[in-house]
């Protein structure tokens, strides 16, 4: 009897120290009105986390095409998460507030934005590190995109020139599983 005491303490102890994976929504970062969040928050929906730049050849494309997936996806399920970056082409020069008054005039966008931020190198955000890491891409340019999971595990990476729209049934997919889990659990 002591020993099967002792042995089932000994496995909670285990247990309850043992450390739950790092993830992408353990991080926090600050959004671009200069408020710190916990990415914590976005936990249980479908993420697409994208370096954007106001000055890119991209710019159009992807900003009308992410907020578009913005307007059909979110925000229950998903969110467009947008990290401005000034590391490539030097296409982000601008403060948060003209980054954010450009977006949301020029593209009515909707989804969360962020401070600029590093995404690569040794200053870069620990979000972006981590991204980085467990995809094994790193971004070489504005507009790179990285798929997370709700539970905060990366489930693709696709540089520029893949456009928004070859990656949306991707992306469909992932948010069709959410909302079918979501209701199996009613």
């Amino acid at each position: 009897m002591v020993a099967a005491l002792a042995a089932a303490w000994l496995l909670l102890w285990a247990a309850a120290c043992e450390q739950r994976e790092q993830d992408f929504y353990d991080f926090k970062a600050v959004n671009i009105r200069g408020k710190l969040v916990s990415l914590e928050k976005y936990r249980g929906s479908v993420s697409l986390v994208v370096n954007v730049a106001s000055q890119c050849g991209f710019t159009d494309q992807h900003y009308r095409a992410l907020q578009q997936l913005q307007r059909d996806l979110g925000p229950h399920h998903f969110n467009v998460l947008a990290f401005p970056c000034n590391q490539f082409g030097q296409q982000e020069p601008d403060s948060n507030k003209e980054i954010e008054s450009f977006a949301r005039r020029t593209y009515s966008v909707s989804f969360p934005m962020f401070s600029k931020v590093a995404v690569t190198g040794t200053g870069a955000h620990p979000a972006f590190k981590y991204l980085t890491e467990t995809s094994g891409k790193e971004p070489t340019w504005n507009f790179w995109k990285y798929l997370v999971a709700p539970d905060g595990k990366v489930a693709g990476a696709w540089d520029p020139t893949v456009s928004v729209e070859e990656i949306r049934p991707q992306i469909t997919a992932l948010v069709r599983k959410l909302i079918l889990r979501k209701r199996e659990d009613l």
